[in-house]
């Protein structure tokens, strides 16, 4: 198994070596994406106000909890016809110009975005390209734009009835689609776009349109597609989603799979290199509320999971109160506010993790010079164990992803040497310690 993943780490770094050094060379002004974390913001859940104003006075205790990079879900104003539920989905945009005034001003915003950027934060938003609303203000002034069915009426996008989906054959809804994502750059200084369902539209579009809105400034590009699936989407974003991850690590939990099936996977990750990045997460927008919170859906193997996502390479991904945590399922398009407490139980958990994966060079997301190795443990069906190695920097992972305690060893040549632990600071020399009790739950990540 090590061998494997090794040799893909290996001769991604050859052959992609050109390609990857101009990559780096048009990506220095954005070198925070190699150590950032997102953070995504659900503004209307997240307060009882609901608005910009309210939720940037929570800026400063994720700045503490170690928080990088915020995604806002879209602040475009909801199409009223056809909403669903009393407020309408965020994903069915009225307007891609305008604030939606259920969170405040466009001014408003732009004082959030200002002292997010004095923090420290990076700041980007949903970007809805594949549909908009029914009554959204092209189907007005360019009914042209969209796609039509049979019949002449506008063509409802998958079986989402309050949407309707665009035409990318219309080159000029292309330009105004570009020109209302500069709008947002110019205005209010963002840095960057999370694009949903990006492969949902025509991948010449994403190439189009990337070059042309960094002509404002250098920007991150998350997209919502899987790489596995989409492979061409990711030579035009920063970071895709890890949808394939997502669904095989809920159905090893809940579908009892062999843990070697994750491994496998991780494997065809990692043979995608490095010119892109994956998403890791345990919770999302989408996932919360239709599917359920991270603890329905992975149980005793919430926090492994977690600490997965954070050290993996790649880019952790949290939603809205998983520092809490939040042990709800919150309602999409009804007001349903998170249960804060003042306790954030998961505060200092991901503050720990969010600083080594900052901190620590054995863990920049997307970077040739890091190579990961999966290592062979006396209990490779229920422990998941990996070491990461930067030059002199090392970082260890060891997860128990079973429903019982385990006690095994790590028994493999990648991993030696004294190492400390990051979350109880205790010392390890594992050219002889190398046995482990782990407890139901147990993780434990080091650093050399």
């Amino acid at each position: 198994m090590r061998k494997l993943i090794l040799l893909a780490v290996i001769g991604l770094g050859i052959v992609s070596c050109t390609t990857q050094n101009l990559r780096n060379t048009m990506d220095l002004p954005k070198e925070w994406k190699h150590t950032t974390n997102i953070y995504e913001v659900n503004i209307r859940q997240y307060t009882k106000e609901g608005t910009f104003k309210a939720f940037e006075k929570e800026m400063p205790r994720l700045k503490t909890m170690g928080v990088r990079t915020l995604w806002f879900m879209p602040i475009t104003p909801i199409a009223q016809q056809n909403k669903k539920g009393s407020l309408g989905s965020q994903y069915a945009a009225a307007d891609y110009t305008s604030i939606n005034p259920e969170f405040g001003t466009l001014n408003d915003f732009k004082h959030m975005v200002n002292e997010a950027h004095r923090l420290g934060f990076k700041v980007i938003i949903d970007w809805v390209a594949n549909h908009t609303g029914w009554d959204h203000i092209w189907t007005k002034t360019h009914p042209e734009f969209y796609l039509k069915d049979p019949d002449g009426k506008f063509h409802i996008a998958s079986g989402m009835d309050d949407i309707i989906e665009l035409d990318y054959k219309n080159q000029d809804m292309r330009k105004a689609m570009i020109e209302a994502m500069k709008f947002w750059v110019k205005e209010t200084d963002i840095d960057g776009f999370r694009c949903d369902l990006a492969s949902w539209v025509e991948v010449d579009f994403w190439q189009q349109a990337r070059p042309e809105v960094e002509t404002l400034k250098p920007l991150f590009w998350l997209g919502e597609f899987d790489e596995l699936e989409s492979p061409e989407y990711g030579k035009v974003f920063d970071a895709s989603y890890s949808w394939t991850w997502m669904h095989k690590s809920n159905d090893y939990y809940n579908k009892n799979l062999p843990l070697q099936d994750l491994k496998d996977l991780l494997i065809k990750y990692s043979n995608i290199g490095d010119a892109s990045m994956r998403a890791w997460f345990t919770s999302n927008h989408d996932e919360n509320s239709w599917n359920g919170t991270e603890y329905e859906k992975y149980g005793v193997i919430t926090k492994p999971m977690a600490v997965f996502s954070a050290t993996w390479n790649g880019i952790p991904l949290l939603y809205s109160g998983q520092e809490l945590p939040n042990m709800k399922r919150l309602e999409f398009f009804e007001k349903d506010v998170i249960k804060w407490t003042n306790t954030y139980q998961n505060a200092d958990f991901y503050k720990t993790l969010l600083s080594i994966k900052a901190s620590n060079p054995a863990l920049r997301g997307g970077d040739p010079n890091v190579s990961t190795y999966l290592l062979n443990t006396t209990a490779n069906d229920k422990i998941l164990a990996y070491v990461r190695k930067n030059g002199k920097n090392e970082v260890l992972v060891v997860l128990n992803m079973s429903k019982e305690p385990v006690d095994f060893s790590i028994e493999d040549n990648n991993l030696s040497g004294s190492f400390r632990n990051i979350f109880d600071a205790t010392k390890r020399n594992f050219d002889s310690e190398k046995n482990f009790n782990f407890k139901v739950s147990d993780y434990a990540v080091f650093e050399k």
